[in-house]
């Protein structure tokens, strides 16, 4: 069995801090490799893997602002379904897009949809219905006009995580600091209680973060620490007393949720999307 892998390349694969599709693929493909499987991970170049690598873009185009998205997008599709026939099977993890490519091969083609970014985008996912095998990551961000093969949560890796059966003494928001994700109103409800917040994460809108966070912030109370990699994220969320998931859109899956739980920090989610 040859499976292609396509991995997104906004980052490395695994990510070093944020990523979450990359850090599934990576997860995917690592796991698959150890069961024997001959998998080729189509990443950044300085991604890692036990399988083959095929990196055509040197580095995710959110760390090299100098990289055009659009076009290393195209390319590093394009150079796997130019050797599409090599394969048994091809595992899309890169949205929409790649189905545009399908033509181009008879290889079984399996995306899993790890969210909507927009309905906007459904128009394509709907030309390939059927032709396509789509994967949900949640029965609730399931489209009614498509077709499903099956629903497959997403995994962690339980050993980047350490159980403490000990509450800590701080709230902690663990995320994108975007409208979508609450960072507002995770300020707002560790203030109703009267607790420290630490809060981490890419910031992902500049102009939100400014207007948003950047004026709360103060070292006693509410506290911005940046992007957090697996040492660190394992630290902030073992030692919270709750992780805040204030979301304001219908979350597709939230890996932050599962990974708390898996240090043993309970979660105060919006009851939206996949969070039930």
């Amino acid at each position: 069995m040859r499976i292609a892998m396509l991995s997104p390349i906004a980052w490395r694969t695994p990510p070093e801090h944020y990523g979450p599709w990359e850090a599934v693929v990576s997860m995917l493909t690592e796991g698959l490799v150890k069961r024997g499987i001959e998998v080729t991970l189509f990443a950044t170049g300085n991604s890692q893997t036990e399988g083959k690598l095929v990196g055509v873009v040197p580095r995710g185009y959110e760390e090299d602002k100098n990289l055009l998205p659009k076009v290393w997008e195209c390319l590093h599709i394009s150079e796997l379904f130019e050797r599409a026939d090599e394969f048994d099977l091809i595992h899309n993890n890169f949205d929409f897009l790649p189905l545009t490519y399908m033509g181009m091969t008879s290889t079984p083609l399996l995306s899993t949809i790890h969210g909507f970014s927009s309905p906007k985008i459904l128009p394509v996912y709907k030309k390939y219905n059927k032709r396509a095998h789509y994967v949900s990551i949640s029965d609730a961000d399931r489209s009614s006009e498509l077709e499903y093969i099956a629903t497959i949560h997403h995994g962690i890796d339980l050993s980047q995580f350490t159980l403490r059966e000990k509450p800590g003494d701080y709230l902690l928001f663990f995320g994108r600091i975007h409208h979508d994700k609450g960072a507002k109103e995770a300020i707002q409800l560790a203030r109703m209680f009267g607790m420290k917040l630490i809060m981490a994460g890419i910031i992902q809108d500049e102009a939100y973060y400014e207007r948003e966070v950047e004026p709360h912030l103060d070292e006693g109370n509410v506290v911005y620490v940046g992007s957090a990699g697996p040492e660190k994220r394992n630290e902030l969320l073992g030692g919270a007393y709750a992780l805040l998931h204030t979301i304001n859109f219908e979350e597709p899956f939230g890996l932050s949720v599962v990974e708390s739980m898996a240090c043993g920090t309970p979660v105060v989610a919006f009851n939206r999307g996949s969070m039930p």
